[in-house]
């Protein structure tokens, strides 16, 4: 073979025909990892391949823990996070918390969410929602302000001083006047302690209009390793629904730190 024909070979190489089977199933993959949550449908769509192909690709994945299936849409599995250097807690938690937010929204008729700190940010890490309230959702490995919305600002108020006071910074940011970035930085500090005094916190509306949260801590060695949340649209909440869910829910936190001290 001249260089020519070689060079035509290696652009060939590139080409998404010519992907072997191992790049094609790295993509998947890939798409997988990076959308949070996906359906067949948008890795097929996405990435130029058959349907019935992509579900091959799929279920191989599915197979070895890279990924799961959960209520028709493929999330990544534990497998995946432990390679990619999470910690055991956070691999662990991947494993056995859908189980715990299927119970929850059982109970309690809402969406659940199990979110986890990441640096300054918060990490929507799983989520169960019922047909009634499809319309309260984070995708999976979603990055949410850890300021904003009771799942993050739960883990805020256990967070390190360092992330914090950055929290402080970005809540007061874009505030017009100094006295409104001081109101902002003290409601925030008065909101984190009562977190800390009512072990819950509540949020209406921040991040998704319309929406109620409830959310609780959840501890392992006494150290917040998540949090653990209901939500629900406001104007299908009845007006006791922080009362009523607060039990519930520092239950089924406290049931999900024992299991992962386990």
């Amino acid at each position: 073979m001249n260089s020519t024909d070689s060079s035509v070979a290696d652009s060939r190489a590139f080409e998404p025909g010519a992907d072997s089977a191992l790049v094609r199933g790295l993509r998947v993959l890939t798409h997988v990892a990076e959308g949070g949550e996906v359906s067949a449908q948008d890795v097929s769509a996405e990435l130029g391949l058959p349907l019935s192909t992509t579900y091959r690709y799929l279920k191989t994945l599915t197979d070895f823990d890279l990924i799961e299936k959960q209520h028709g849409r493929f999330v990544p599995g534990w497998r995946l996070s432990a390679w990619s250097g999470q910690d055991i807690t956070r691999t662990r938690l991947i494993e056995v918390g859908h189980s715990f937010l299927q119970g929850l929204t059982n109970r309690t008729g809402k969406v659940s969410v199990l979110t986890v700190r990441a640096g300054h940010n918060a990490v929507c890490l799983r989520q169960v929602s019922p047909s009634a309230d499809t319309g309260i959702s984070f995708r999976i490995n979603q990055v949410l302000p850890i300021y904003r919305g009771a799942g993050q600002r739960v883990l805020l108020a256990y967070a390190p001083p360092a992330v914090i006071e950055g929290a402080l910074r970005a809540v007061s940011a874009d505030a017009a006047a100094d006295h409104a970035a001081l109101a902002r930085r003290q409601h925030l500090i008065a909101d984190l302690k009562d977190i800390r005094a009512r072990g819950v916190a509540v949020s209406h509306g921040e991040l998704i209009d319309n929406a109620i949260a409830v959310a609780a801590p959840v501890r392992v060695g006494g150290e917040v390793i998540c949090s653990l949340a209901v939500a629900g649209q406001a104007d299908r909440v009845p007006a006791n629904l922080v009362k009523s869910l607060t039990p519930v829910l520092t239950s089924a936190a406290a049931e999900l730190g024992a299991e992962l001290s386990t």
